[in-house]
């Protein structure tokens, strides 16, 4: 059961990062995404990137992050959409001001459809209490 629950929450995250890197293609010029192989791959990596990649170094560099304030855990963030960069061929991302403002829009559509996601999943409960 558990592991239905985790496989459907990556399908989720992955069919999420599409739409995301769809947004940061369209809104960046120096952001090139070749051909829906690409994109489909570059956001399984980063689905996958994030689910296991990303809290192990969170942890690691915990110290660093609370030092920097936050900082440092979106540099992880630059760094995953940089791992998706490098394993998709025919995605590419030009430029460092490019990287930061993509992993802001990817964070931001990630942010924006687990909203709309929690809000539907809510607005399915039958049990409301009033009082």
């Amino acid at each position: 059961m558990l592991w239905a629950f985790l496989a459907v929450r990556l399908l989720i995250s992955w069919g999420v990062n599409v739409l995301a890197l769809i947004v940061v293609d369209w809104l960046f010029d120096s952001v090139y995404i070749e051909r829906w192989g690409s994109l489909l791959l570059a956001a399984a990596v980063l689905a996958i990137g994030n689910a296991f990649i990303k809290p192990i170094l969170a942890i690691l560099t915990l110290p660093l992050i609370i030092f920097t304030l936050g900082l440092a855990y979106f540099a992880i963030n630059v760094a995953m959409l940089a791992l998706a960069e490098w394993i998709a061929p025919g995605f590419s991302i030009d430029g460092f001001w490019t990287y930061v403002g993509a992993t802001i829009v990817v964070w931001l559509v990630n942010f924006i459809v687990g909203r709309a996601l929690d809000y539907l999943e809510g607005g399915r409960r039958t049990t409301v209490r009033y009082g």
